[in-house]
């Protein structure tokens, strides 16, 4: 048995090579710095949001548009949208009606939005994610690389409420470094809503926008349209940050169910799925400690330490994990519960909305 610890030990020990190399790893110089159009579809906002708006509206870049899309004429991120329209430089941020449904809504929205870019460039991220003033620059650079068809960015978690804050000390801890070992094990059509960042021509060569619109993991599923045109996508070197809303236990328990189903549907259904037991370091080191292989047990929770300092810490930079890291080990086990719960199950909610998935990821009517 003793052979069974060392694949998850192998993996928590890759992730510390991960780790260490997104430390090491150098910025591209700037190149081309082509005009840029952000696509940005929000609904509702939460406490930070003016700060997301003018992390996007005053960029350190020379040719960009910030483009927002609503559905609803009450929805309480318009006034604030239009009190930053109103500050930055004039045509720099516009805001656009949504208007074509599509069962992802999201996707209906980025339809519209693409109908009214000017640029070439697009840029489509979560309405919720905050981005540092070197963004743009940074994306511009890395998508200028040879062979590169889209950059994605890792992030860290704000919240408001403790629930929230557990949740997001699994997005530094957890997430982020499986994230950047994805390429060093071959994942390649790897790609997040934090940060979409593309050409238009790679795009329209897919299908478009309307290609995506009946899943409901349209991030991933743009990634493996364009990486399977035999483009590159790439981690940014920049960190964003966006918002977990879970005011309760049972909010944050229907977010982490609804994440581990997408990602089921969207690996081709559960034999995709059941690999992911191999990250979870802090069960096997328990395994191992009441098994008696107490070497292997410390061995495990050392790495699984260090990889939780190295990501949280010195990559994200989140505070929350400083306060919050004797929590890990729980997190772990009650993520070890979320993966269970996402072995079966057609169903998820989103957005106050009961949805049903096919096994390929779409949303069914």
């Amino acid at each position: 048995m003793d052979w069974l610890f060392l694949i998850p030990i192998a993996y928590q020990f890759v992730a510390v090579l991960a780790c260490v190399r997104r430390i090491s790893q150098k910025r591209p110089e700037p190149g081309a710095m082509p005009p840029i159009s952000i696509l940005k579809p929000v609904r509702g906002a939460d406490p930070a949001f003016e700060s997301v708006v003018i992390s996007h509206a005053f960029q350190d870049y020379p040719h960009f548009e910030v483009l927002f899309s609503v559905a609803d004429d009450d929805d309480p991120a318009i006034p604030i949208i239009r009190k930053v329209m109103s500050e930055a430089p004039e045509g720099r941020v516009k805001l656009i009606q949504r208007s074509t449904q599509t069962a992802n809504p999201k996707v209906g929205a980025l339809i519209d939005l693409a109908r009214h870019a000017k640029y070439d460039t697009y840029l489509v991220n979560d309405g919720d994610i905050r981005v540092p003033r070197n963004y743009l620059r940074t994306l511009a650079a890395e998508l200028d690389q040879p062979n590169v068809g889209l950059v994605t960015a890792i992030y860290k978690a704000r919240a408001q409420a403790f629930p929230g804050e557990f949740e997001a000390l699994g997005v530094a801890t957890d997430f982020a470094p499986s994230t950047l070992v994805a390429p060093l094990v071959g994942v390649t059509e790897f790609a997040m809503g934090s940060t979409l960042f593309f050409r238009k021509a790679d795009l329209e060569k897919v299908g478009g926008f309307a290609a995506l619109g009946d899943y409901l993991a349209d991030d991933y599923q743009l990634g493996k349209l364009i990486t399977g045109q035999g483009k590159r996508a790439v981690l940014s070197s920049c960190v964003v940050e966006t918002a977990l809303g879970a005011k309760t236990w049972a909010d944050a328990w229907r977010h982490q169910v609804r994440w581990a189903r997408t990602i089921r549907v969207s690996r081709g259904g559960v034999l995709g799925y059941l690999g992911l037991p191999v990250t979870f370091g802090t069960l096997w080191a328990l395994v191992a400690f009441l098994t008696g292989h107490k070497a292997f047990g410390l061995i495990l929770f050392a790495l699984r330490f260090n990889v939780s300092v190295l990501a949280g810490l010195m990559i994200l930079e989140d505070r929350n994990v400083m306060w919050r890291m004797s929590l890990v080990p729980l997190r772990d086990l009650a993520q070890v519960a979320v993966w269970v719960a996402g072995l079966a199950g057609q169903t998820v909610d989103w957005g106050g909305a009961k949805l049903v998935l096919s096994k390929d990821g779409k949303i069914r009517a």
